[in-house]
């Protein structure tokens, strides 16, 4: 396979509500798509999760367009090439896994639409269909009635977990609202790296609600603090921000730092990487699960492949379209029965609709 054009599509897609959590809020997201085309005239699409802003991690859009001119495609760009190799001939580049999970993403893509494979299959899935969860941001007015109207939709909805999140005063007791409103649902929260080792004996309050597991409650370099707190609490740590490799999940379990890890391919460089990060938690019994980073179509897509892996026991973020867009880029994803369906047809298995993407656009680069 030979690289011949890499285009980026900066899209505007306004959110069906504000999405706040501890590092800020959202009302629309900035996403930039990349259309890798081929020699063969074979086109694949890719999605960098980054932002505006340098918040959840340092990436951000202008910078990752910069990397990915200068550094990153220029790399892949007119060289014969194997879909194995991509890793290895963007490592060299440090940092920026966001950019270079786009454009690993956009070459697989590529490659397995040529070869007439899902990404499902190439990446080992094992099921047709994945168990959705929904996460649920903190309520522009501080309100726990607008926080039980919004859960109570989504259980409404069918959605199989709630994942609250949540920060320093908005705590114990929304989870507590939400527990007593729903005692079965299955429940976790979601700290985002809010909370400090000081904050220790508070968290570990929340083991009255039977919890699934409290993720990234302090900041992603304290390990020595996630393994004081799981110590302390019972309720299960899991890792998101921490985790930036196979071998970084490697070392937080091993260290006692966490019990179930989240895998984002972004945030690790792509889904060539998340799966071996799925290797190691696999062969130490670790269960994982599947985190979202509002996605539209394509990253999404390419989350319900990953998350049909074997040792995806727990339900992810990978909710339906209608959760955050009113319209996404492709045809969009519909919750049934709590579950969506595992793309089957060559690569995603979808395609942004191309009417829809220019109504979108508004801005194109030619990063070759």
């Amino acid at each position: 396979m030979r690289i011949e054009r890499v285009v980026a599509h900066r899209c505007a897609l306004p959110l069906v509500r504000p999405f706040r959590t501890s590092f800020g809020r959202e009302y629309a997201r900035d996403v930039v798509l990349l259309e890798v085309t081929t020699a063969d005239g074979v086109t694949g699409w890719g999605e960098c999760v980054a932002s505006t802003q340098p918040l959840y991690s340092h990436e951000f859009n202008d910078a990752a367009l910069l990397v990915l001119e200068r550094f990153l495609v220029p790399r892949l760009l007119g060289r014969d090439l194997q879909i194995e190799e991509v890793p290895g001939l963007l490592a060299p580049v440090r940092g920026h896994p966001m950019a270079r999970g786009a454009l690993e993403l956009g070459v697989l893509d590529a490659g397995l639409r040529a070869e007439g494979r899902s990404l499902a299959s190439y990446l080992g899935g094992v099921r047709d269909e994945v168990d959705c969860g929904v996460s649920v941001g903190i309520p522009d007015d501080d309100s726990l009635a607008t926080l039980l109207d919004e859960v109570s939709g989504y259980v409404e909805a069918g959605y199989r977990r709630v994942k609250l999140k949540i920060q320093p005063g908005w705590d114990v007791e929304p989870t507590r609202a939400v527990r007593e409103r729903w005692p079965d649902v299955p429940l976790q929260v979601d700290a985002n790296q809010a909370y400090t080792r000081a904050d220790i004996e508070h968290l570990a309050a929340l083991d009255e609600f039977d919890l699934l597991l409290v993720e990234q409650p302090i900041h992603e370099d304290d390990l020595l603090g996630h393994r004081l707190l799981a110590e302390r609490m019972a309720t299960p740590v899991c890792l998101d921000e921490s985790v930036l490799s196979a071998e970084s999940a490697e070392s937080a379990i091993d260290y006692g730092a966490c019990e179930i890890v989240n895998i984002k391919a972004g945030r690790v460089g792509g889904y060539l990487e998340a799966r071996r990060v799925h290797d190691v938690a696999r062969g130490r019994g670790v269960p994982v699960w599947c985190g979202g980073m509002v996605e539209t179509g394509v990253g999404r897509a390419a989350n319900l492949a990953l998350a049909s892996l074997p040792s995806f026991t727990l339900p992810g973020d990978t909710s339906g379209s209608d959760r955050f867009y009113a319209r996404d880029v492709t045809e969009p994803f519909v919750l049934r029965d709590g579950r969506i369906d595992v793309p089957t047809g060559p690569g995603l298995g979808v395609t942004p609709i191309p009417e829809v993407l220019a109504e979108l656009t508004v801005a194109r680069h030619e990063l070759t």
